[in-house]
């Protein structure tokens, strides 16, 4: 003997309905514009175009200034965080302008490259998700050198007709096993 439909359909709302409703909107802190215009062929043609200049900028920006560069690429709003490794690095703006300090204290010069495979995924006209393999040589005060690989995923907002990265999201890759 079969459930009574009504259990059935209650217990798949209960189930699927609520955590998608949670999902969707119910506080996570996602605050697309309700009514955000679609993006034809052109507009997100023209989106991508715009973060990848952006995403070449913060290269070039971060390599030619160093650490003070984040300032101007980081989101100034409640919205943002940065987490690295597993852990949420900077939860909110304030921390990563601190810890943007300590580095302008500490680190002589800095390189950061994108990999070939950065990837730009348009959601609106005013948002998109970036994602590529990064590669950063930092050279300290002191002279020593450190070279680091991995992934970076970020999202970015344009606000007041510029692109910056509102959430992001560092990975470093793991050293390769030593064959036995």
């Amino acid at each position: 003997m079969g459930l009574p439909r009504w259990v059935v359909v209650a217990a798949g709302t209960m189930v699927v309905g609520i955590p998608m409703g949670l999902m969707t909107g119910c506080g996570l802190g996602f605050d697309v514009p309700a009514r955000s215009p679609q993006l034809t062929a052109a507009r997100k043609a023209a989106v991508e175009h715009e973060v990848r200049q952006f995403a070449a900028t913060v290269s070039r920006d971060i390599t030619v200034e160093g650490p003070a560069a984040w300032e101007k690429h980081f989101e100034d709003s409640p919205a943002f965080f940065m987490a690295s490794e597993g852990k949420l690095a900077f939860p909110d703006r304030p921390a990563a302008s601190e810890a943007i300090e300590e580095l302008k204290r500490t680190i002589q010069h800095l390189e950061l490259s994108w990999g070939d495979d950065l990837r730009v995924d348009p959601l609106t006209p005013e948002f998109a998700v970036v994602a590529s393999s990064w590669h950063e040589v930092q050279s300290d005060k002191q002279g020593h050198q450190t070279t680091e690989s991995g992934f970076f995923t970020g999202l970015v907002e344009r606000r007041n007709g510029q692109w910056q990265f509102r959430d992001a999201h560092w990975s470093v890759a793991a050293p390769a096993a030593k064959a036995k």
